[in-house]
């Protein structure tokens, strides 16, 4: 059977002076993941070795994103990072541009058997 989808979270995040389009995907995912919790591992005693994680990150210039180092710096499950055009460049008056990312995050799990989610 395939994965299901169990849990999608979003959030944003930005760089103010350095225009590192990494570490503001960074945050971004960081907000995301801030606001989830995945007690269905304990309550089903599955090991969140189980779960696929697919992120993917808006971003003006997604060529200057380290996909690597952002998927190793999540915390449980198999990542996959991709990158596309989307967020925000915005031209400070200071002279920099604050660099604003968005992401979504999405965790699936093997389908599992002995009880369904109610529609």
């Amino acid at each position: 059977m395939p994965d299901r989808r169990m849990i999608i979270e979003m959030g944003m995040g930005n760089d103010q002076y350095g225009m590192d389009y990494t570490k503001a995907a960074a945050r971004a995912i960081e907000d995301a993941i801030r606001h989830s919790a995945l007690p269905v591992f304990a309550t089903l005693d599955l090991s969140t070795d189980a779960m696929r994680v697919n992120v993917t990150v808006g971003v003006q210039e997604p060529d200057r994103v380290d996909t690597a180092a952002l998927a190793a710096a999540l915390p449980r499950g198999h990542a996959t990072v991709s990158v596309v055009k989307g967020g925000l460049n915005v031209a400070n008056p200071a002279g920099n541009t604050i660099v604003i990312a968005s992401a979504a995050v999405e965790a699936f799990l093997p389908a599992q058997t002995g009880w369904v989610l109610k529609s």
